[in-house]
This record gives C-alpha cells, structure tokens and sequence, in this order.
C-alpha cells in the first residue's frame, strides 16, 4: 500500500514539474519585440512603395530630368496631332473581303479574324501565325479557324482561301495589310 502511495505522489511530482517547464520554457522562447522595430523589422509594400518614390523624385531633381506640366501637355499634344494626320489606322477595325485566288498579308503588328470562309494560314517562312485563341501556332497551309484571334508580330504572313473554296473570305482586320495575287 505504501508502494502505492509512493507511486502516485512521484507521479505527480513528475507531472506538476513537466507542465510547469513547459509552460515557463514557451514563456522564454517568447519575444518582446515590437512589430516594425529595429529588432523584428516589417516591411509592408506601401512602405517601399513610398520610399522607392520619394527616391525617384530625388534623383529626377538631381538630374533636372523632370518634366513640368507644361512640357508634358505639349508632348501630349504633338502626339494627338500625329495620330490625327496618320488617321489613327492601327485603332480602327476593317472588314476586308479576300477574294477566291488572292492572299491577305498583314503588316508588321496586324490583327486578323476570320469571321466566314474557311481560311488557309500563309507565311513566306518557316514560321507560322500565332492563334492566340488557342494559343497555338499555325503552319503555313494549315487551316485558321473562325472567331479566332490572331497576331502577326511581323509582316509577310497572311490568310489565304482554302483550296477547293469558292466563296470569298471575310476578314475583320485591325492594323496595316496589303492584298497580294495568289501564285
């Protein structure tokens, strides 16, 4: 009985002194920094975000490189003035109809849509046309499906009517092109 007894107060000495060390062991582990001080420095986006341009009008200030207001609506200005006399072309969408025999080649930038006809892709290269709806390249001689956007980042490629069609392509074209003769 003795032995018994024995047992259980050494039990719970053991287990008072467990919880009692691990309570005073997380205590220590446990930091009195302030968020944000030099001993635990955050650092939020807004913060670099501020700082970042205030260094950035500091050294335009330095370098005198600032442009004021006036020059700015003058730049501006010059340039609404150069898109008026281009005519604004590379806005501005065309339906274009491709007849049976004939190629539409974009210039460098031009945008297609191939909007009825059933259309083959044209490249004088090895390289084909960027369907950015699928995201997928076509081959010269392929088939471009319809209601699908694509780029041409350089000239020279185009759309051409698929062999055995009989009707004429309907393009929607945004950007410089030129109409060539099939050969």
């Amino acid at each position: 009985m003795r032995f018994k007894s024995l047992k259980l107060v050494l039990s719970i000495l053991v287990i008072g002194f467990a919880v009692w060390f691990g309570t005073k062991w997380t205590s220590e582990a446990e930091t009195t920094d302030t968020p944000g001080s030099a001993n635990d420095p955050v650092v939020t986006k807004s913060y670099i975000d501020k700082q970042v341009a205030e260094l950035v009008k500091a050294e335009l200030a330095k370098q005198g490189g600032g442009v004021d207001d006036k020059k700015l609506q003058e730049m501006f200005d010059a340039f609404r003035e150069e898109m008026a006399q281009s005519g604004g072309s590379s806005s501005k969408v065309e339906v274009v109809t491709v007849p049976v025999g004939k190629r539409l080649v974009a210039k460098d930038g031009a945008e297609f849509i191939v909007r009825a006809g059933k259309a083959m892709a044209y490249s004088s290269d090895a390289n084909g046309i960027s369907d950015l709806t699928d995201g997928v390249d076509i081959k010269s001689g392929k088939p471009v499906p319809n209601n699908h956007f694509i780029l041409f980042p350089r000239g020279g490629r185009g759309v051409t009517a698929q062999v055995g069609q009989k009707a004429a392509l309907t393009v929607l074209v945004r950007g410089e092109y030129e109409m060539q003769v099939q050969q």
